[in-house]
């Protein structure tokens, strides 16, 4: 079965909301090559509407290399309730159930994974599922106070270990999380 991966940029105070108004300033290239890689490692990538949106209009014109042509050359499957017209090549629209359809997707041959990026809503729904394998966290260290926040009130618990962590010289945090089993509270001392 294809693994699903999850990145996303967040501040300390857990915001994800419009990461291009914050983010930049932090960007390096030990974050390119963490980015780069998850790309490089899927074939195809799951997007909610509005990040697909985003990306359709600024990708594709820089498709002659590196991410921008292997986001141009992956599948692109899109998560939305209304139907959709699509101009960047090799895009779709996920039918049916949302549960249902990431399940076809990660039954799909193939030894690649399938990348989320950005995709919030995506994202959460996945954790709700349990169909979300690796979620990784580029953690800026900016507390931002506003914005829209991967964790909504009242959502999870979503238990998770982490798996691998780096800081960056920027200082941003690289934290690889899979899913885990909810620690037994008998054995605390």
């Amino acid at each position: 079965m294809r693994k699903i991966t999850a990145g996303l940029f967040i501040s300390l105070d857990g915001v994800v909301a419009d990461p291009h108004t914050w983010h930049f300033p932090y960007f390096n290239d030990e974050m390119a090559a963490a980015v780069v890689g998850d790309v490089q490692n899927s074939d195809t990538f799951l997007f909610g509407r509005i990040t697909y949106e985003g990306f359709a209009e600024a990708w594709p014109a820089r498709e002659d290399a590196g991410m921008a042509k292997d986001f141009g050359d992956g599948r692109k499957v899109v998560v939305s309730r209304r139907a959709l017209d699509f101009t960047w090549r090799n895009s779709e629209q996920l039918q049916g159930d949302f549960v249902a359809g990431v399940k076809a997707l990660k039954a799909e041959d193939s030894d690649k994974n399938i990348a989320v990026t950005g995709s919030v809503s995506v994202v959460r729904g996945l954790l709700a599922a349990g169909l979300l394998d690796e979620l990784r966290l580029l953690v800026h260290p900016i507390v931002l106070g506003r914005g829209l926040r991967l964790f909504e009130d009242g959502a999870g618990p979503f238990p998770l270990k982490l798996v691998q962590a780096q800081t960056f010289t920027t200082g941003v945090m690289d934290l690889l999380y899979a899913p885990a089993d909810v620690p037994d509270a008998s054995n605390r001392k």
